[in-house]
């Protein structure tokens, strides 16, 4: 989903830039949990990797059936539009609801677990407004 964690974190400033200790650090248990080869090279659950391509998978079943209904100009035009909301967002410090994609998807009246447990206000991302508009402009 577009209002997931990922979307919190994806103008973030990356904090291995900003560590004191440098390229040296070691492992951060508290931030990144323990590490395992096997976490890293399969999923923990089965489910795990549908559950993460389930919007994707959706998307690309309704182009299908709206192509096989109005013809091949639908679902372009749908995901010309889906690319354009998508372009819209706040400034980065600043949480993006994005309300427009969730319009044309048809998700706008649904209410997910991202809605009641995603509140930005609590996440522990969390920057200066100046730092993070220069690191987006690239000027650090």
């Amino acid at each position: 989903n577009s209002r997931g964690a990922a979307s919190l974190l994806k103008d973030s400033i990356p904090i291995a830039e900003f560590s004191a200790s440098g390229p040296f650090e070691g492992h951060d248990l508290l931030r990144r949990g323990f590490t395992s080869v096997k976490n890293e090279l399969l999923p923990s659950h089965p489910l795990e990797v549908s559950e993460k391509n389930f919007q994707l998978t959706q998307d690309k079943t309704n182009f299908a059936m709206l192509r096989n209904i109005q013809g091949l100009h639908a679902p372009l035009k749908l995901q010309m539009e889906f690319r354009a909301v998508k372009q819209v967002q706040r400034l980065p410090f600043l949480h993006s609801s994005n309300i427009g994609l969730d319009t044309l998807r048809g998700n706008d009246e649904c209410i997910g677990f991202e809605d009641i447990l995603n509140d930005p206000s609590q996440s522990e991302v969390m920057g200066e407004p100046h730092m993070m508009m220069e690191y987006k402009l690239g000027l650090l």
